[in-house]
């Protein structure tokens, strides 16, 4: 399955658009341009999920990847990968509270779940980037 190889790539593709699109709605709703702050909060999401589909697609026939790189890397890529996997669990549940309550219109509850779903998901989206450089691009297995 020679697809298989160019998931991890086309997975870490996925996070920066993802991330593009969690900081360009931000900025729209900075400048009160409501509607594209929803075309890029709903594509963002749309992103998300295909790229969860997309990785646990690529982990159910390839298996778990290991770091290979040296020691003083390796803490650094756990660190990163620890941070990025917990707070990974509980992006789905906040982005889909947080796109419900602004489809549905119901701003301040939107605001205060979007406070703590904008920085997670977008950290989550970052790391998941700096974790596929680290395991595939600067230390990939042999």
């Amino acid at each position: 399955m020679i697809w298989l190889d160019y998931l991890p790539t086309f997975n870490a593709c996925l996070n920066f658009t993802s991330a593009v699109l969690l900081i360009a709605g931000r900025q729209y709703i900075q400048l009160g341009e409501r509607a594209k702050h929803k075309r890029m909060m709903i594509s963002a999401f749309t992103v998300s999920s295909l790229f969860l589909i997309s990785y646990l697609t690529y982990h159910y026939f390839h298996g778990v990847s290991r770091f290979t790189g040296p020691e003083p890397a390796k803490t650094v890529y756990f660190i990163i990968l620890g941070t990025h996997t917990v707070l990974a669990t509980v992006v789905p549940v906040l982005a889909l509270l947080s796109l419900s309550r602004g489809l549905m219109n119901q701003i301040p509850l939107h605001k205060k779940i979007s406070r703590w779903t904008y920085p997670i998901w977008l950290y989550v989206s970052v790391t998941g980037v700096i974790v596929y450089l680290m395991l595939y691009q600067f230390f990939p297995a042999h």
